[in-house]
């Protein structure tokens, strides 16, 4: 039923753009049936898949709220993100303010004289205790500004629909000029919204989308959506992606289209925010929705939310033809070399990496090489092995894409719900008809598998073919600045860790020679050193000057490759066909 029939507030927003230029949007929040003494409009603080409080209500400005006649209305601010509005006997208000936007990236606002790119958790008050509640949002565009791209209900050619404010805070809105194509796969209609230019070929696009469309569709068994929507900013240099409920926000260079690596690497981002339409925006952790938009939403399930979408993403470009094995396995050899290159991996489990993820993954500081991992790396470590072992244990009746469908209609379709993660551990139990408690336990602790005991199963290996290497290294990092060379970050277990260099060091001069910011004298020095041998740094500390020598000491770098076994019995030839397929 219509909200103008119930006894509940009606919400409608109005978006102009009269100051675009200076990166500036106004909107009028317009509410009726009010009937309370006052009310708490509040700005979300972070944005759904991100999971960093952002602060949106710093960017808010020249908040005014009137009645019907103009008049203004008094309100006070009671909490960095809440304004008070005393409404006494007013049935209706009109709220005007501006907000500022002027950050590239798929998660924040971005308004300048070519277009605006609108994040609606970033926008849009909502009236606390009525997220339930729908709204309308009637765009203004600039004269010029012939298109808007959105997954929102479209009510007339500038005016849309959101059913509650959990859809309209997952409906991104993109309003310039930006070159729209649409298409059918798997029974939905997709729109493709290009902002900035750039080298693409719809032709392929479309015909390459498509193919990756239909094959996610085949494995989650059925398209929740009636039409898609991906927006993909062209920046001279970009990347990224956000998914949403209906639509997702991709970031790629201009030029990323023209190489064929660069256009597979945009492919698997596709890939990656589209499998996000189940695994995420409907298979979901409890605490992942309905959410809190007023605080952190914790959950350990990150690793199997993003480590599940990160391991799939690059095996649906295989299976779609774009990646042959070898290139697919060094993709996933790569996740195992991130993770175990980084300290942190003794340190950080994948579990506690999601649940820390606003305090560390997302606000990395120069010790995170040391002291945390990330649980799209790690979690697509744990999901190989847990395919590999599910396909092993079935004899390949049974693999991961059978699991993940069977949670799908379990948890979204059937109880419409959140899961908890022993509930998930469970249901893959029991499709799989063997414990799979030693991964869902190593998601929970730090420290490696026998990762060979699982690819064996399937006649792969995985190896460290720099494991023999004789090169050495003094463990840091360097950033030149303005002729300066600094010190961006000491691993632990190092020469230059044990020997106390510090971030943000000055290196001037390695055994009395100064240091040249235009060569490579470091590397140079490191590849005709030998192993123990001390160099003597001389470096500046906060405008100090002192010597520290530091031990060069063997390279421990792993490479990993993921490779057949050269004597595969029969099964393990069987089954690992059943992998790749």
């Amino acid at each position: 039923m219509d909200s103008d029939h119930l006894n509940v507030p009606t919400i409608n927003f109005e978006v102009s753009f009269p100051e675009v230029q200076a990166h500036y949007i106004n909107v009028k929040m317009s509410l009726k049936k009010l009937n309370q003494p006052y009310v708490d409009l509040k700005m979300p603080v972070w944005s759904p898949g991100s999971y960093l409080i952002r602060e949106y209500a710093k960017n808010v400005e020249r908040f005014k709220p009137v009645d019907t006649d103009g008049n203004p209305v008094p309100f006070s601010k009671i909490s960095k993100n809440t304004w008070r509005v005393t409404t006494n006997t007013l049935d209706q208000i009109d709220v005007h303010y501006s907000v500022y936007g002027f950050e590239v990236s798929v998660r924040t606002n971005f308004f300048d004289s070519d277009h605006a790119f609108i994040v609606p958790t970033a926008t849009f008050l909502y009236l606390e205790g009525s997220l339930h509640i729908p709204s309308t949002i009637a765009i203004v565009p600039k004269e010029n500004w012939k298109s808007i791209s959105t997954g929102l209900e479209r009510l007339t050619q500038h005016t849309f629909h959101a059913p509650n404010f959990d859809v309209l805070y997952d409906s991104p809105i993109e309003v310039g000029n930006q070159d729209i194509w649409k298409f059918q796969a798997a029974g939905v209609e997709h729109e493709c919204a290009m902002v900035g230019g750039g080298c693409y070929d719809k032709e392929r696009l479309t015909k390459d989308i498509t193919r990756i469309v239909e094959e996610e569709t085949r494995i989650w068994g059925s398209n929740p959506n009636k039409r898609y929507v991906i927006i993909t900013h062209n920046y001279q240099s970009g990347g990224g992606g956000l998914e949403h409920l209906n639509s997702t926000v991709l970031g790629a260079s201009r030029n990323a289209y023209r190489n064929e690596h660069s256009y597979k690497t945009y492919l698997s981002l596709v890939a990656h925010e589209y499998f996000h339409l189940w695994n995420v925006k409907r298979l979901r952790p409890k605490a992942l929705g309905p959410f809190d938009y007023d605080a952190e939403n914790y959950t350990t399930g990150l690793w199997i939310m993003e480590g599940f979408t990160s391991y799939y993403d690059n095996l649906i470009i295989k299976r779609c033809g774009f990646y042959d094995e070898k290139e697919y396995l060094s993709l996933l050899a790569n996740d195992f070399n991130i993770v175990l290159n980084r300290p942190g991996h003794e340190i950080q489990s994948a579990a506690a990496s999601s649940f820390d993820t606003w305090i560390k993954y997302y606000r990395p500081d120069e010790n995170a090489i040391n002291s945390a991992i990330s649980y799209y790396n790690k979690g697509a470590m744990l999901t190989a092995l847990l395919d590999i072992k599910v396909i092993a244990a079935t004899e390949g009746k049974v693999k991961l894409d059978d699991i993940i469908r069977a949670a799908y209609e379990e948890f979204f379709l059937k109880l419409d719900r959140g899961f908890e993660e022993k509930e998930f551990q469970s249901l893959a139990e029991h499709i799989a008809g063997t414990s799979l408690d030693d991964i869902f336990q190593a998601a929970h602790q730090d420290g490696e598998l026998d990762y060979n005991a699982y690819f064996n199963l399937v006649g792969y290996e995985i190896v460290d073919i720099n494991k023999d290497n004789d090169s050495l290294t003094l463990g840091i990092t360097t950033n030149k600045v303005e002729g300066i060379i600094s010190v961006a970050t000491v691993e632990k277990g190092t020469g230059a860790y044990d020997a106390g260099l510090n971030v943000r060091d000055e290196l001037i001069a390695i055994n009395n020679v100064r240091l040249d910011p235009k060569d490579k004298e470091i590397d140079f020095i490191i590849q005709h050193a030998t192993e123990g041998e001390i160099l003597n740094f001389l470096i500046a500390r906060d405008g100090l000057v002192r010597e520290i020598p530091v031990e060069i000491r063997p390279n421990n770098k792993k490479i990993h490759e993921i490779r057949p076994l050269k004597d595969q019995t029969f099964l393990q030839e069987l089954l690992g066909k059943i992998w790749m397929a």
